[in-house]
């Protein structure tokens, strides 16, 4: 008999410098309410779901950026009511922050996400890995991406959880982007990958049509739910944010590599989609049974090398 779990992608719109956490929170609490309306037991947030996208813009003082952005302890007074609302309704959730914690005397700063349990108790946390954008100050950017400013690079590693009678993992944003961390997952077993993002339309590095950019998110999310043969979640925060657009398309993506359901808006939005969670069992068996098939031999230069290098075989 297979295994079904009714997951939700909560997508939300723009949060704004001038909206408080207290707003934040109950406007999850609501799209947490409207999931649960459709019959979902999991939900995944966005990436960073309290505030708006703080890293596109620069501040000098960091301790500004601690007390406007960060979340020193989680849940909060203020984030503390979608915690008492999954608890109340008996659903669990993957959901996105930027977590500040004193560590060995010093100040550290995560992109971080946790998974929360229907009693409502945290069940698993992941800090990200893949930090995009840049440290230095662009003012003659149209916009900054500073993650590699207010953040360090995550330091637990790519782990899943045995959670709500599957394997779950988490990743943030640009993970989607490197085969990699999902492998990493895929290898522990993972059935379910959670992931919040936040990305703008705009490429900042050079020009690219926003359809180009909405198509490889599209591509990234099929291929990596199929060649790991795990359900995958993508949540976005989306809209104008302060008039910086940041793309929606969230989606719910089956071990088959098909779309089973997509956000039409750039708003706070719930799809919803009754999963097989054994949907996979075939491909793992088969096509993807990694022990049968996997040479990890012949992938040493993945992980002993970080940049590329032009390195020609010699001879035949």
């Amino acid at each position: 008999m297979s295994r079904h779990l009714r997951m939700a992608a909560a997508q939300l719109g723009p949060l704004h410098l001038s909206d408080t956490r207290t707003s934040a929170t109950q406007r999850l609490v609501n799209l947490l309410r409207e999931a649960h309306g459709m019959g979902a037991k999991f939900v995944v947030f966005p990436e960073l779901a309290f505030t708006t996208f703080f890293p596109r813009h620069w501040y000098e003082d960091l301790a500004e950026v601690d007390r406007r952005f960060f979340e020193s302890t989680m849940p909060s007074a203020e984030t503390q009511p979608l915690f008492d609302a999954a608890r109340k309704l008996g659903v669990g959730f993957y959901i996105g922050y930027a977590e500040l914690l004193q560590e060995g005397g010093r100040t550290r700063r995560f992109n971080t996400a946790i998974l929360v349990g229907p009693d409502g108790s945290i069940a698993g946390k992941y800090r990200k890995i893949h930090l995009p954008g840049h440290a230095d100050h662009k003012p003659e950017a149209a916009f900054q991406h500073l993650e590699k400013k207010y953040f360090e690079v995550g330091n637990l590693g790519f782990r899943v959880w045995r959670f709500m009678d599957t394997i779950t993992g988490m990743l943030i944003c640009n993970d989607r982007r490197w085969p990699e961390a999902f492998r990493v997952l895929a290898l522990q077993g993972a059935e379910v990958v959670a992931l919040g993002f936040n990305t703008p339309s705009e490429n900042l590095n050079y020009p690219e049509p926003p359809a180009l950019r909405v198509h490889h998110h599209l591509i990234m999310a099929q291929s990596m739910a199929f060649q790991n043969a795990t359900w995958l979640v993508e949540t976005a925060k989306c809209g104008f944010e302060d008039g910086y657009r940041m793309f929606g398309h969230s989606l719910i993506v089956t071990p088959t590599g098909e779309i089973a359901a997509k956000s039409v808006t750039e708003e706070d939005e719930v799809i919803c989609v009754n999963a097989d969670i054994d949907l996979a069992a075939d491909l793992k068996r088969t096509m993807f049974n990694f022990a049968a098939h996997r040479r990890p031999e012949h992938y040493r230069l993945i992980v002993d090398r970080i940049g590329a290098e032009v390195t020609p075989a010699e001879g035949p």
